[in-house]
C-alpha cells in the first residue's frame, strides 16, 4: 500500500516538475529580443481574449494541450500514463525545436533552458516503465 502511494506522488510530482520546467524555456531572436516561454505564454493567453485566432498555430496550441493535459493528471487518483505521454510530447516537440534552434545557432541559453524538461520527461517515462 504504501509502495502504491508512493508511487502516485512520485507520478504527481514528476508532472508537476514538467509542467513547471516547460515554462523555463528561454527564446532570444532578432537584436536584443529574448523572453522566457512563461512570459511568451502569459502574452498569448491575455491575447486569447482579444484575438483567439493568434493561437492557432501547432508550435501554440500543442505545447498548451500538454500542459492543460499533464495539469489535469494531477487530479487524478493515479495519473494516467497515456496521458503523461501524450503531455510530455505535446510539450516535447516544442522544447526539441528549441534544443535543435540552439544546438544549429550555438546558442547555449538555449539549449541549457531545454534541458531541465527533457532529462525530466526521460526520467518519467523510465519511471512509468519501471512500475
Amino acid at each position: 500500500m504504501v509502495k502504491a502511494t508512493t508511487d502516485v506522488m512520485n507520478a504527481k510530482f514528476l508532472n508537476v516538475l514538467l509542467i513547471l520546467f516547460s515554462l523555463l524555456g528561454y527564446l532570444e531572436w532578432g537584436e536584443d529580443q529574448h523572453q522566457f516561454l512563461f512570459q511568451i505564454e502569459g502574452e498569448l493567453l491575455t491575447k486569447m481574449i482579444t484575438d483567439p485566432a493568434s493561437l492557432l498555430h501547432p508550435f501554440v496550441l500543442l505545447p498548451l494541450f500538454g500542459q492543460l493535459i499533464l495539469f489535469i493528471t494531477l487530479f487524478q487518483i493515479q495519473p494516467k500514463r497515456w496521458l503523461t505521454y501524450v503531455g510530455i510530447g505535446g510539450i516535447g516537440l516544442l522544447l526539441l525545436m528549441m534544443l535543435f534552434i540552439g544546438i544549429i545557432g550555438s546558442n547555449f541559453k538555449i539549449v541549457l533552458s531545454t534541458l531541465p524538461f527533457l532529462i525530466t520527461a526521460v526520467f518519467t517515462i523510465w519511471h512509468s516503465r519501471k512500475k
